[in-house]
């Protein structure tokens, strides 16, 4: 009980960087554990205690859609785990073998220290271009989608993006040690978990060192005022240093600057690309269309790198955001059944290994599929029904055909497949009855 006891004490103070360089300095990578993996149980357990804080404090709840279209996003962005391994710090060190300048000792204080610092400036780096490049934006925009703001739209994160960060995080390989950058860029990640909510005001004097929740809350907005401000990951000093520092002033409202309209979280990922391609073909003359990929989200020719703020229209309180207004049953429907897939790529991820990558893909494809039919019901589609009936029937067959009969897993297997068959069952009878009523409506 005690060993459990301190392990949770040390998982919650990795969350706030709170750990000292003798605790979490290694000599090689595969020394380094997991922290985000590990950190992903006291994740649920600070979105859930920020509810009832946010109702004592008379703030708006979580919504059950807004909630979902974050976790599927973060879902979705971890999608790569199951099919590469750590391109990224693969290539960190392979940059490091050959090229390092300063071999820096990996187990001193120092050391560890620089890499707190130089991580941040990467990552104010990497974070700053993201807003400020378009086709950097076009992955990045996927976390800035959601127009709540709470521990949840932490977790809503670009299956794109990380393709493209690692890149500038490479200059530190040319002295900081993979092991040491290992460490930083997951604590640097765990950091910003916290600052995603409205129940913490202030933190007094480390506002002006730190990133806080209300530094972070200013680079969510998408009031004219905190468009491209306060990129710090950890830090605050290099947005004070490079003039992008904005402090919190009038109500933040959140979101893009062109609210997302659906709850699809595939057009949530790719919607920015979609658009930007269509913004090229439409251009005229190799540089501007080579100005709409790398210049700001905001250029067109004539007009400074990022646009100019005029062209952001202003906001305010009350703002109508996108909501289809479902009933309770089916957010409780598809959060029971989004748990049950969250349980299946737990262990799809354990046993990968194992696995054919034949398996691996489908069992993706049917992830993004189940995702997208939540989605679906969610935007209140008419085809929704069709669809989440369809996903349970391929979950049907599949169950049919898989479940080993001599597996200690078959009373489970079939509990699932009853479940399913239920489910198949109200989205049929759902079909049908919304079928009838249109069909009642073109007579009238």
């Amino acid at each position: 009980m005690e060993d459990m006891m301190t392990a949770s004490t040390v998982g919650l103070r990795r969350m706030f960087y709170l750990v000292t360089p003798n605790e979490s300095s290694f000599k090689d990578v595969d020394d380094v554990p997991k922290y985000v993996d590990e950190a992903l149980p006291v994740f649920m357990v600070l979105v859930m205690i920020e509810i009832p804080i946010l109702l004592l404090q008379g703030r708006p709840l979580p919504r059950f859609n807004d909630t979902f279209g974050s976790l599927a996003a973060g879902v979705i962005s971890q999608f790569h785990s199951l099919l590469f391994r750590g391109m990224e710090i693969a290539t960190y060190i392979w940059v490091y073998d050959r090229w390092n300048i300063i071999s820096l000792p990996w187990d001193s204080p120092w050391t560890w220290l620089f890499g707190l610092v130089f991580v941040d400036f990467g990552y104010y780096v990497v974070h700053r271009t993201g807003h400020e490049m378009n086709i950097m934006w076009a992955g990045h925009q996927t976390h800035h989608s959601s127009e709540d703001y709470n521990l949840s739209t932490a977790l809503r994160q670009s299956a794109v993006h990380r393709y493209f960060n690692w890149i500038f995080y490479l200059p530190l390989a040319l002295f900081m040690p993979p092991s040491v950058f290992l460490v930083h860029i997951q604590f640097n990640l765990l950091y910003q978990f916290w600052i995603h909510t409205e129940t913490v005001r202030s933190v007094g004097p480390l506002e002006w060192i730190l990133n806080t929740p209300s530094h972070h809350r200013v680079h969510h907005g998408r009031n004219p005022y905190c468009i491209d401000k306060n990129y710090g990951g950890v830090l605050i000093i290099f947005d004070r240093m490079f003039g992008t520092f904005q402090a919190e002033e009038e109500k933040v409202i959140y979101g893009l600057v062109h609210p997302l309209q659906s709850w699809d979280p595939i057009n949530a990922q790719f919607c920015h690309l979609k658009y930007m391609i269509k913004k090229v073909q439409e251009e005229k003359g190799f540089s501007n269309k080579m100005g709409v990929i790398f210049k700001g989200p905001g250029w067109s020719p004539g007009k400074p790198w990022t646009g100019l703020l005029e062209d952001i229209p202003e906001v305010k309180e009350p703002v109508q955001k996108y909501d289809k207004g479902v009933p309770l049953w089916t957010s409780l429907y598809i959060y029971l059944h989004f748990f049950f897939l969250i349980l299946a790529s737990a262990v799809v991820g354990k046993f990968k290994e194992g696995m054919s990558p034949v398996w691996v893909v489908a069992f993706i494809l049917y992830m993004l599929f189940s995702l997208t039919s939540f989605g679906a019901i969610y935007d209140n589609k008419s085809y929704a029904p069709l669809m989440e009936l369809f996903r349970c029937g391929v979950f049907l067959v599949v169950a049919k055909l898989s479940i080993p009969m001599a597996s200690s897993m078959v009373t489970v297997g079939y509990g699932l497949s009853l479940f399913y068959l239920a489910s198949a069952g109200l989205w049929l009878l759902t079909s049908v009855r919304h079928n009838f009523l249109v069909k009642k409506v073109k007579t009238l």
